[in-house]
């Protein structure tokens, strides 16, 4: 498990494929510090990697094809910048919310405009997650924990706004993001639980 609090931003130093999957290698000097052990979980901008191997100077994940199918890990490459997150430990601080790394869709950034010292943020997500994401209810995007400030559904969409923060903006790769970026978006975890209870009640 993971609460969405970016520990840091590490850079892709390799990507290589093979069979259909994905090797992607990661800078460890992001995570000076750290104890690492192979077959550890890793939050990567959101999604659940384990460390398949580790060296003095990177980290290397393999990624299944569904993965690759579930997310945009395949558009990376080298010099692609990605959240990173721990996975948490008994006794951590609880800083975000509860995230599992489990994406449940793609999202898109539509609309940013600066307010104040912040930056508001409009996503677009298929209309299938909408049930998921309330206002000022917990959602997560591309790793990172933030607060729903308002939610608009239409037939085939809904469209949600984030406010960053600065810290949020400069400590992960959020701030870096153009206009049409995917994301990795991960909703409430008690909210999707919820919603599969409602179906089976129906």
């Amino acid at each position: 498990m993971f609460t969405g609090i970016v520990q840091s931003v590490a850079r892709v130093c390799a990507v290589s494929t093979h069979d259909g999957e994905l090797t992607i290698e990661l800078g460890l000097e992001a995570l000076v510090g750290e104890k690492i052990s192979l077959g550890d979980s890793v939050s990567v901008s959101g999604v659940c990697l384990t460390v398949a191997r580790l060296s003095d100077n990177c980290l290397a994940f393999d990624v299944s094809e569904e993965t690759l199918s579930r997310t945009h890990l395949g558009k990376l490459s080298e010099g692609s910048r990605v959240n990173l997150e721990l996975a948490m430990s008994v006794g951590d601080r609880f800083g975000g919310h509860l995230v599992s790394g489990h994406v449940d869709g793609l999202g898109t950034l539509v609309a940013k405009e600066p307010t104040g010292r912040s930056t508001r943020m409009r996503f677009r997500t298929p209309r299938v997650l909408a049930p998921l994401i309330a206002e000022k209810g917990s959602v997560t995007v591309d790793g990172v924990s933030l607060t729903v400030n308002r939610v608009d559904d239409s037939n085939s969409a809904v469209e949600f706004e984030l406010n960053l923060v600065p810290h949020t903006l400069t400590a992960t790769t959020l701030g870096q993001l153009e206009i049409d970026h995917l994301v990795h978006i991960e909703a409430d975890l008690v909210a999707r639980y919820l919603k599969r209870l409602q179906e089976c009640d129906e």
